[in-house]
């Protein structure tokens, strides 16, 4: 399949299938989610670090945030991306510094019912996972691959609607991401991937008051 993640879940349109036009708000939002799961799914490539190298920001704070990733990028070269996201997400054979799994943080275990769980939704909305990459599909990049894809349309008939939107995102996201972010921008490790962090940290409140004002 082609996805603009290579986190790699299948997108189920089917033929001819045409996304619905996006307003600035969730075309701003499917943009922040793709790029965190380009990011947070493989150790980026040197064309991805261009794209982050050109970010711009602003004085807000999500702004800031995205100035700070820039800058980090053209500090960094893609084999020390490599690195960093090895020492990370693998370490030395034992695991690395972070576990980017819902099932870890929400039970201490890998492939535990909060996978379960997100399966059974992914099956719901008609999203089947690709081949590529094995990771479980409870990864933190699977995850914001699918939720890019329920804003964009890329699943099914098209966008889903705000209701569940947030129904997805306080079950498979709001109650771990966050604390995820915080152990990778804490880890001794991260450094361009402390950037990565910060990002996601900063977004992901915003999603949160979004869906708080929206429920």
């Amino acid at each position: 399949m082609q996805s603009e993640s290579p986190s790699e879940t299948d997108h189920n349109g089917g033929p001819g299938h045409d996304p619905a036009p996006l307003n600035e708000a969730d075309r701003a939002r499917a943009g922040f989610y793709v790029l965190l799961s380009r990011l947070l799914a493989e150790p980026p490539s040197e064309e991805l670090l261009v794209q982050v190298r050109a970010l711009e920001g602003d004085e807000s704070l999500v702004g800031t945030a995205l100035a700070r990733l820039a800058k980090l990028a053209k500090m960094t070269d893609e084999q020390s991306a490599y690195d960093e996201f090895s020492l990370l997400f693998y370490g030395k054979g034992e695991g690395g510094e972070v576990l980017p799994y819902a099932s870890y943080y929400l039970t201490g275990m890998l492939n535990d019912k909060p996978l379960a769980d997100l399966r059974g939704d992914m099956a719901e909305l008609g999203i089947a996972r690709g081949d590529l990459n094995k990771e479980p599909e409870d990864h933190i990049a699977f995850v914001f691959e699918m939720m890019h894809g329920l804003i964009v349309g890329s699943f099914g008939a098209g966008p889903v609607d705000v209701n569940r939107q947030t129904e997805f995102f306080n079950k498979h996201i709001a109650p771990w991401a966050m604390g995820f972010f915080e152990d990778l921008e804490d880890a001794k490790s991260a450094t361009f991937f402390a950037g990565v962090a910060g990002l996601g940290r900063v977004f992901l409140e915003i999603e949160q008051d979004a869906f708080r004002i929206a429920a």
